[in-house]
């Protein structure tokens, strides 16, 4: 069921499917949701999926200004409180995994656990070269399926690149030791060919308390289109069960004498 609501001055389209507990879908830049077709159906029968499509994005018309990660998260708060009405489980791909990180840490209220896909907590964490988008390069490659849904038109597809290019070359900025006040329980989930490094991907698991880490084999940054029944099956046991009693903690024991001392 599609519809669109006002948030400030963004007009916001969304998709809604399932039933259960909530879950925010989130996209990455420069697509939209029809990213997560392979993985949607999975979701949607556990739970009641939102798949907002954020400023600049799918249906969602682009507003004057630039791009932010503060601004995506602003914009993903006042859906949680006006659409979602309440928390709701984060699954954040690349882009929406940096805003659902920003999500948790302002709003714990609204953030039930974290799925963390491909999203760094800082820029520099990218693989060298990365963090440079080609505008005619990335405007070949998916500039035909955003002017089918935009309201903006195929026209104006190169603004949001380069307005995305901007705010890659210099977000998300975060430093690792703010991510030690993400309370919710979160899944770290990576390519094990993606585009963050993976001592990135290790340094930020290691700085999110009790967080848990899954490396897809034999996939990139499109983990979720390229394995997706591994992948679906991953995140809708994290987000269904309670950790297990592991028989041998080392790190996990390290944190709770920490906790207790």
């Amino acid at each position: 069921m599609a519809a669109s609501v006002q948030l400030g001055d963004v007009r916001t389209w969304y998709d809604e499917r399932g039933e259960g507990e909530p879950l925010v879908l989130l996209h990455g830049g420069l697509v939209d949701a029809r990213f997560f077709d392979d993985n949607i159906d999975a979701l949607a029968d556990r739970f009641h999926v939102f798949l907002p499509e954020r400023r600049g994005h799918g249906h969602t018309p682009d507003v004057d200004g630039p791009i932010t990660y503060d601004l995506m998260a602003q914009d993903t708060i006042a859906f949680l409180k006006a659409v979602v009405d309440g928390p709701a489980h984060l699954v954040g791909h690349s882009d929406g995994a940096v805003v659902a990180m920003l999500v948790a840490l302002r709003r714990p209220d609204l953030a039930s656990r974290l799925v963390l896909v491909s999203g760094g907590f800082h820029h520099d964490g990218l693989m060298p070269g990365m963090d440079q988008l080609d505008v005619d390069q990335v405007d070949g490659f998916v500039g035909d399926a955003y002017g089918e849904v935009s309201p903006d038109g195929r026209e104006h597809f190169p603004v949001v690149i380069r307005k995305i290019a901007r705010m890659a070359a210099e977000e998300p900025a975060m430093d690792r030791s703010e991510l030690g006040a993400i309370s919710s329980r979160t899944l770290v989930m990576f390519g094990d060919d993606d585009l963050m490094t993976l001592e990135h991907t290790i340094a930020m698991y290691e700085a999110i308390p009790g967080s848990e880490l899954a490396i897809v084999p034999g996939t990139s940054h499109f983990l979720l289109r390229e394995k997706p029944a591994l992948c679906n099956q991953i995140i809708v046991e994290f987000l269904t069960t309670e950790p297990v009693p592991t028989v041998a903690p080392i790190r996990r024991a390290a944190n709770r004498q920490g906790d207790q001392a």
